[in-house]
């Protein structure tokens, strides 16, 4: 085992006993998009990017993040939000919606559930809550034994936590090595999420799983001890494959292969004269820029929906963020799809480039057209 130093203990239990099993170097901040007049220096590739995973609970976390940046707010995607009033539905269908105040602990990438469950008759608190949301909010904070206290504490006696997380299984048997980024902290099993769950006095009662990003996980806990149903246990059972050291560490060479087949790819078309844009500054596009060394040479400009984001850069390249708008008028050969989940939304929102789209699959090194 690799152990942290004493400064960088498991987020989760505290434990030293952290072994490393994915380390992209040093990268850009997945947070931050530069002006596109600020040149590209090296202290902005300057940020390391470890995932470590702890013997004891079993967390996969971020190691350490010297990052201090804001991301500018992106646009939700349509799949997001779909997914989450399916969610929010099969909740209610299973009939453990009871109460009528929900709290959310929310993300800083934005969306929410609330307005879902107002209504259903909920009435938003800062409080003590029947129904506490936590969608993708957990994994940036720091010091998760922290957060989970906080959430437990949110929870009435007899009230429903509802935590939705990427699934480390997924992210391992899809070799989605870029979901590893600055900001997000940490990167949960069921396993490791529900001992998180019972040092803060709750258990796992069940669990849905949904295809948003490959597979997600949302789990309904409650206080004390219970046993998880059917459904949480079969989750639990599939994931244990690709949980352990071995398989966590596979993802080393999956960032390795991506990284290098996305370089040949675009060198080709290159040297073909092909015109090649992406779609979505998305932090996971981040560190495989980095690690592919593009630069506009390569892809042209990468159009995002986010006015935030338009009119800067890629973090460590010079390659310029655009309008959508801009990408269609410049009539690119091919586009490069950052986030595979917003295939069938571009393809409908911009028909115009029906036959261009490549989409960016960590799984596949072929890169596939869309």
């Amino acid at each position: 085992m690799v152990p942290l130093d004493s400064g960088h203990p498991c987020r989760g239990c505290g434990s030293t006993e952290l072994t490393t099993v994915l380390d992209l170097g040093m990268v850009p901040a997945a947070d931050y998009f530069p002006p596109l007049a600020a040149p590209v220096g090296l202290a902005e590739t300057a940020h390391p990017l470890r995932m470590d995973r702890c013997a004891r609970c079993e967390l996969a976390q971020l190691a350490e993040d010297d990052t201090r940046t804001q991301e500018p707010r992106g646009i939700e995607p349509a799949a997001l939000r779909e997914q989450a009033a399916d969610a929010v539905a099969r909740v209610a269908e299973s009939g453990l919606l009871q109460g009528n105040t929900v709290r959310e602990f929310g993300s800083p990438h934005g969306g929410t559930w609330v307005p879902l469950l107002t209504e259903r008759g909920y009435t938003p608190t800062d409080g003590v809550a029947d129904v506490v949301l936590d969608c993708f909010g957990l994994m940036h904070e720091p010091d998760q034994r922290a957060a989970f206290a906080e959430r437990a504490a949110a929870t009435a006696p007899d009230g429903l936590l509802l935590i939705q997380f990427h699934s480390l299984a997924t992210i391992v048997a899809s070799r989605q090595w870029n979901a590893l980024r600055h900001g997000h902290f940490a990167y949960y099993s069921l396993s490791a999420l529900s001992r998180l769950l019972a040092a803060a006095g709750m258990s796992v009662t069940t669990a849905w799983r949904f295809d948003l990003y490959g597979g997600t996980v949302l789990v309904g806990a409650r206080h004390g001890k219970h046993r998880p149903d059917a459904a949480a246990r079969e989750i639990l059972a599939r994931e244990s494959a690709y949980t352990e050291v071995a398989a966590v560490r596979s993802l080393q060479r999956a960032a390795d292969a991506h990284a290098e087949a996305l370089r040949r790819w675009l060198t080709r078309h290159a040297a073909q004269g092909d015109r090649v844009f992406a779609y979505g500054a998305a932090s996971r596009a981040v560190a495989l820029f980095s690690l592919a060394g593009v630069d506009r040479g390569l892809i042209v400009a990468v159009a995002d929906a986010s006015p935030a984001k338009q009119g800067r850069r890629m973090p460590g390249t010079d390659v310029p963020i655009i309008a959508p708008d801009e990408l269609v008028t410049a009539r690119p050969d091919l586009v490069l799809l950052t986030l595979p989940d917003l295939l069938p939304e571009v393809r409908a929102r911009y028909p115009e480039l029906d036959g261009c789209w490549i989409v960016d699959d960590p799984a596949d090194t072929t890169v596939q057209g869309g």
